[in-house]
This record gives C-alpha cells, sequence and structure tokens, in this order.
C-alpha cells in the first residue's frame, strides 16, 4: 500500500475558555460558571497520498477548517499529531510552530487572507525570498511567472488587493500559496465566497494546476458538487468525527452512514413531471447538536432515523467496509 504524504494520527482539538477576572471572582462566592469547552475535532485517523484531492464535507461547524488548519500547522492538537512523509508539520515545545512549507493553505476570504497595505507582488514574493527559494533580484520575474501561471496579467504585481475583484484576489491567494512550491495544499472553501461563474473559472483552474504541478490537495467545502466535481475520494465529517470515507463515485452511488444519505438527499433536484418541474428537497431532520456538549454515544443518533439503543452509549469506531470505503456506524458493526 502506498505511503500517505499526510498523515493525521489520533488527532483531537478542543478549544477552552479562559475565565475572566470577574469570572474567577464570581466562582469564589460560587456563582461563577465553569470554563466552557468546544470539542471541534475528536480522533480523527486520516491518511492522503501524493497526487490524490481529498474533499472534506460537512454541516458548518463539523471541524472542518480546524482539522484543515490542523493539517497545515497552523494549530497544534490537543491530542495527536500531523505528519508529511513521517516527519511533524509542528514542531513542539512551549511554543508550538509550523516547521515545513510543504503545506499552504488558500483561505475562504481572500481579501482577510491579503494584506491591504501590501502589494500584491510582494506578498507573494515576500515567503520564497524568506525561505530562500528565490534570490530577490529575481523575484520579480518569479512574481510575474506565477500571475500568468494563475490567469492575471503580471503587470498587476503593482497593485493593492482592494484594485481586484474577489476571484481575482482568490487567484493572488493560490499563486501565493503555490510561491511556497508546496507538496501539499489545504483549500478551506475556496469558492465559497465568489459568484457561481467565478466559482466555475476558479475550480477549473484548481484542477489545471493540479495536473501541471502534481499537487496533492485537501479540498474543504459545504457543496458537495463542488467536491464532487474536484474530489478522488471523499471524507465526511459530523460534529468533529469522520462518519465515512470513500471513493467520490462510491460515496455518491452507494453512501453507507445515515448522515451521508441525508446529506446527498438534503441536495435539491430538479425532476420533470407531467404538467410541469418538480423540486425535490428533504432537508436533515433536526438540530446540529452543540459542540459544546455533544450527545453520547454516536453523535448522529439524535437525528438518526435509523438509530439504536446502542447509538445512545458506544461512539462507532471508523471500521472498513471494502479496501476502499470505510464507515464509523453500528449498523455495520
Amino acid at each position: 500500500m502506498t505511503a500517505p504524504l499526510l498523515e493525521l494520527r489520533d488527532v483531537s482539538m478542543r478549544f477552552t475558555r479562559q475565565l475572566s477576572l470577574g469570572d474567577r471572582l464570581a466562582a469564589r462566592i460560587g456563582a461563577g460558571m465553569p470554563p466552557t469547552t468546544v470539542r471541534a475535532v475528536e480522533r480523527v485517523s486520516l491518511g492522503i497520498v501524493a497526487g490524490e484531492t481529498l474533499g472534506l464535507v460537512g454541516e458548518s461547524g463539523c471541524g472542518k477548517s480546524t482539522l484543515g488548519r490542523i493539517a497545515a500547522g497552523i494549530l497544534k492538537p490537543t491530542a495527536g499529531e500531523a505528519l508529511i512523509d513521517g516527519a511533524p508539520v509542528m514542531a513542539g515545545g512551549k511554543r508550538p510552530r509550523k516547521v515545513t512549507t510543504r503545506v499552504q493553505t488558500v483561505f475562504q476570504d481572500p481579501f482577510a487572507s491579503l494584506n491591504p497595505r501590501q502589494r500584491v507582488g510582494a506578498a507573494i514574493g515576500e515567503g520564497p525570498i524568506a525561505h530562500g527559494l528565490v534570490r530577490a533580484d529575481g523575484a520579480a520575474a518569479y512574481v510575474a511567472d506565477l500571475l500568468g501561471r494563475v490567469g492575471l496579467d503580471p503587470g498587476f504585481a503593482q497593485r493593492y488587493p482592494h484594485q481586484f475583484s474577489g476571484g481575482q484576489c482568490q487567484r493572488i491567494a493560490i499563486a501565493r500559496a503555490l510561491a511556497m512550491r508546496p507538496d501539499l495544499l489545504i483549500c478551506d472553501e475556496p469558492v465559497a465566497s465568489l459568484d457561481v461563474s467565478i466559482q466555475a473559472q476558479v475550480l477549473n483552474l484548481f484542477l489545471e494546476l493540479r495536473r501541471e504541478l502534481n499537487l496533492t490537495c485537501v479540498f474543504i467545502s459545504h457543496d458537495l458538487g463542488v467536491v464532487r466535481h474536484v474530489s478522488d475520494r471523499i471524507a465526511i465529517m459530523y460534529l468533529g468525527r469522520i462518519v465515512e470515507l470513500g471513493p467520490t463515485a462510491t460515496i455518491y452511488a452507494a453512501p453507507k452512514h445515515p448522515y451521508t444519505q441525508a446529506l446527498l438527499e438534503s441536495v435539491p433536484k430538479l425532476r420533470r413531471k407531467r404538467g410541469g418541474t418538480r423540486h425535490d428537497f428533504r432537508p436533515i431532520a433536526g438540530e446540529l447538536p452543540s459542540p459544546l456538549a455533544p450527545p453520547a454515544g454516536c453523535h448522529f443518533h439524535p437525528r438518526c432515523p435509523k438509530a439504536m439503543d446502542r447509538c445512545r452509549v458506544a461512539a462507532p469506531e471508523l471500521r472498513p467496509l471494502s479496501a476502499a470505503q470505510a464507515v464509523s456506524c453500528h449498523l455495520y458493526g
């Protein structure tokens, strides 16, 4: 079996809000509240081989972006570790820091991820110069080549981010990530803030760059149509856990986990009917539980039409159904 380029080993992430001075004083007289903890990611293990694109899918608040930032070395997990070719993405110690440039990130909001006071040419060339990937006297040509590669005029290097549209800014953000010559690209909802027509252009750019540069990608999105278009495999997340993992075609043709089935049924569909067109839409029943107090056992059981008594007390493990597909559900265990 091919060794993974990126490996997440039993990764968990919890965010705890520290008590303020007022909270601590109130706690002394018994009126305070305990620190609140958000369980963003729970014991996720995942491997991504070189050259593939993994789609990470789930509802808002399920932990997709947190898992992506752990893989990118932006966040240090509470437990577990992220490895690239067997080496840690982050160094430990009192001040954890990212120790590799082989993983880069494209964020959802390009206007927020670019410095409004910095010309885009400087933003793209700053990292490669600092890490010795290119000499300062060759940076202008390097930046011009990258801008051309993402479909922009090399003369745009002297402009500021506010002089561009959202789609153009996202292309600049992609060029900045590619400037570090990464092996792995973490794409955190990179087209969610763009118009539909611009989304298609940026997605086609991703596919083209992936083929040209042999990139490995983690594509995070809540849009099942987008993920189907760009991904080789899909991981379905629910409230911090991976509930199903498998090839894109298999997941869409024969979803196994009740949550995956509900997600696919919730996608609006148009069906032709005598006398007009019918819109089919089945939203997922119930409300997404709070990550501050997730349900015991299987997190999906309060909304699952197939829940059993066992689901309410025991959390299922992610088990292989075949050589390519795995599911975390007591129905298959």
